[in-house]
């Protein structure tokens, strides 16, 4: 709970700075905030609490979860000032935007209560909406803004819908008193109907296949720093919720659902992959990554006893390894109409650093030792074979192999393609955030243990 206020608190203050005229000193204060805040919800760490008749409640797995978001919103905000330099004037806003989606994100993951549930799914959404169409000049992102609100709110209509029936059902939107009647005998069918329509809800937001038809153009139109953000941050919120709310609402995990869910996720590995493979735009090839991505983490809800910790381990591993590939992809479209494979050629000769961040993050993506993205995929693959469901390892593991074609396609235009440019200097806070962010990728697949143990 205090990370919540905390969070809410700062966002404020980002925009009192403008007022204030101290619009120099708002990325440096945001930082060192959300530093400050990391360091508060750490300490809630083993202390469950629940707040305000369990509308919040702080447990390890949320406390583990919101201090992955913080982190990823220090590096989104300071890959900020280098974004916004033609829209100085409106730092403080997208700033803020970025903080009050961060409280969305927390409450998501520390709800004890479905509307709290829904009223931090619907904060996010909403920032993510004003982000897309940030570029009011740019016809691409007013029509991303465009889809994702409609598609958004048809997929939060269907989430309310959901909420809804379950009420209707339980006569209560507290989960723990939901998970308690789950199991009754005399259970209405609706119940099921409504847990049904949250799931479909919840795929569409982390765009699982059949749910990902939005995501490609979205990613594809918006402004890159606010791509990076949906591929990072809002999908893995998205996921961690959505693990979260199966495991609250203890319903009766039914052969039919298990098997529902092993479909989706083979059906959007292969989806994701064979579309990355034909894709020139790198945002594009990085949206169906990210669809194959949702599919290898919907594994999870294949063991939900066991996989809160490997889901916390992938989603770190894969939302680092997304903000690294996401910073190159700032510098070397900056100021581009695209960002298509032509504008990395000879990136390894123009900027050799930069072409090290961009290969470290695609070969983990690809779950290539000694990266954080092979244990994280193979924690994941030992836990959904120890639940019985060896088919979708097997198809896991071939869709693994099919995404090294389409990485490797932009590893080699940055080392054998001849440079189109002289490149010109790299900001340092860009620089910071591409070194840390693939730091961090290599340091967890050397100690995978660090966050494997703490849920």
């Amino acid at each position: 709970m205090n990370t919540l206020i905390a969070v809410i608190g700062l966002g404020i203050l980002t925009l009192l700075l403008e007022i204030l005229n101290l619009r120099k000193a708002i990325i440096p204060f945001t930082m060192l905030g959300l530093l400050g805040i990391l360091g508060l919800t750490v300490l809630d760490y083993d202390a469950p609490a629940a707040y305000y008749n369990n509308m919040v409640v702080v447990s390890n797995y949320s406390v583990c979860f919101s201090s992955l978001f913080i982190v990823l919103t220090i590096f989104l905000v300071a890959l900020s000032h280098h974004f916004y330099d033609n829209q100085a004037s409106k730092l403080s806003d997208f700033i803020a935007i970025k903080i009050f989606m961060l409280s969305g994100a927390v409450a998501m993951v520390s709800f004890g209560n479905l509307a709290m549930f829904f009223l931090g799914i619907e904060v996010l959404s909403i920032s993510l909406y004003i982000l897309a169409a940030s570029n009011r000049l740019n016809l691409k992102s007013n029509e991303a803004g465009m889809k994702y609100f409609l598609m958004g709110s048809f997929a939060s209509g269907i989430l309310l819908f959901g909420i809804c029936l379950i009420y209707g059902a339980m006569g209560t939107f507290d989960v723990t008193e939901i998970a308690e009647l789950s199991h009754s005998a005399e259970l209405p069918s609706w119940f099921f109907v409504g847990v049904l329509l949250m799931c479909i809800g919840m795929l569409f937001k982390i765009a699982a296949v059949p749910f990902h038809f939005w995501a490609p153009d979205v990613y594809e139109g918006s402004p890159a720093l606010t791509t990076a953000t949906m591929s990072t941050l809002a999908k893995v919120v998205a996921m961690a919720t959505f693990y979260k709310l199966i495991v609250v609402l203890n319903p009766d995990m039914s052969p039919q659902f298990t098997s529902t869910i092993a479909i989706i996720s083979i059906a959007s590995m292969t989806v994701g992959n064979i579309m990355a493979l034909q894709q020139q735009n790198v945002k594009r090839m990085l949206a169906f990554s990210g669809i194959s991505h949702a599919g290898f983490m919907l594994m999870a809800l294949l063991s939900l006893s066991s996989a809160a910790g490997s889901l916390f381990y992938y989603a770190a591993a894969y939302s680092f390894a997304g903000i690294a590939a996401f910073a190159v992809v700032l510098y070397v479209c900056k100021n581009r109409e695209n960002e298509d494979y032509v504008n990395f050629h000879g990136l390894a000769k123009t900027n050799p650093v930069l072409a090290v961040v961009m290969t470290i993050a695609l070969l983990s993506m690809a779950g290539i030792p000694i990266f954080a993205g092979f244990f994280a995929k193979l924690g994941l693959f030992t836990i959904t074979i120890a639940s019985g469901f060896l088919v979708v390892v097997i198809a896991a593991v071939i869709n693994s192999i099919i995404s090294v074609g389409y990485y490797f396609k932009l590893i080699l235009a940055m080392y054998t393609k001849p440079a189109n440019e002289t490149r010109t200097g790299t900001p340092i806070l860009l620089y910071t955030v591409a070194i840390y962010a693939a730091l961090l990728t290599i340091a967890l697949g050397l100690f995978p243990q660090l966050l494997l143990g703490l849920l």
